[in-house]
């Protein structure tokens, strides 16, 4: 019985991607007809046409859809291997692409980016910042290798390594009532406007869970406002517009000595979110991953 080549379903899956034979051809490095001809002997292979070919562009049929799906799975696999054998007795060389979700990113990586290159100086390390649910759709179709990302998450296929526990701090403008508490509850903010990320965030969910609600409408929050960075978020809370939550990783960073706000501890269960980096579960880059959440963890 006859299977698909690498080379085919690397063809289908670029073509899948970019949405034409030229462009497909131009990201796999050969010419068009080698491309449509490598696609031709694919459909051959599986009995069934995987593209309809139209002005418009290129539309998967459900054959090919299904075909796209396990050809990133089985790509994915086969750059693990070529990837464990070049980094063999070598970890963190070469290239290592990460996901790191926005309200991490620039407030961890500043510092630990320069240990990294100077503990593995043969490591070239791509970054993609992204929210949560679009990295691991990443990690698990193999675009990713590791992900630096904040849990409470489902990370059903993935394994991960703590890299620390990331305390929540609530935040007002300067002349709030907190401001004269050494710590607050909850209830404290309760009668403002609790303002969150965006959908799509998880710190948006997390937040939430901090100050014990369970919904937005249930913090009042219906009609109210939603920022799309954390320095958007404690500009408007500098401005009045209410109160919100803030990790530990950006008080640190020192995000909230730019704004007259005024920041304090959550007490008495003292809320968290875990910070990890997160691997395909039996992925070669696995071990790596484990090491590069060790360096982070020193940072």
């Amino acid at each position: 019985m006859l299977i698909p080549t690498l080379r085919q379903l690397q063809y289908l899956k670029l073509l899948a991607d970019h949405g034409s034979f030229s462009r497909a051809a131009e990201a796999a490095h050969v010419t068009q007809p080698t491309l449509s001809a490598g696609v031709a002997e694919l459909e051959k292979v599986l009995g069934a046409p995987v593209v309809d070919r139209n002005r418009s562009g290129v539309i998967l049929t459900p054959v090919g859809e299904e075909a796209v799906a396990r050809a990133g799975e089985i790509l994915a696999l086969t750059e693990d291997l070529v990837q464990a054998a070049r980094s063999a007795g070598q970890p963190l060389s070469g290239r290592f692409r990460l996901g790191v979700i926005p309200t991490i990113a620039p407030f961890l990586l500043p510092k630990a980016l320069p240990a990294l290159r100077l503990q593995f100086p043969a490591l070239r390390l791509f970054l993609r910042e992204d929210v949560t649910s679009k990295l691991i759709t990443a990690l698990k179709t193999g675009v990713l290798d590791a992900a630096l990302i904040a849990l409470p998450y489902d990370l059903q296929g993935l394994e991960y390594a703590t890299v620390f526990q990331d305390p929540f701090y609530a935040v007002a403008p300067a002349n709030h009532a907190i401001s004269r508490l050494a710590s607050v509850t909850p209830t404290a903010l309760e009668g403002d406007n609790l303002i969150l990320m965006e959908d799509g965030h998880c710190l948006r969910d997390h937040s939430l869970a901090a100050c014990s609600l369970d919904t937005p409408r249930s913090a009042g929050l219906e009609g109210g406002f939603a920022a799309t960075s954390l320095h958007t978020l404690v500009q408007m809370v500098a401005s009045g517009l209410g109160v919100s939550v803030l990790p530990g990783v950006a008080v640190d960073a020192g995000l909230t000595q730019v704004a007259p706000v005024v920041v304090r501890p959550m007490m008495p269960s003292a809320p968290s979110r875990e910070v990890v980096v997160a691997w395909r579960a039996g992925s070669s880059r696995g071990p790596e991953s484990k090491l590069l959440a060790d360096v982070l963890k020193s940072a």
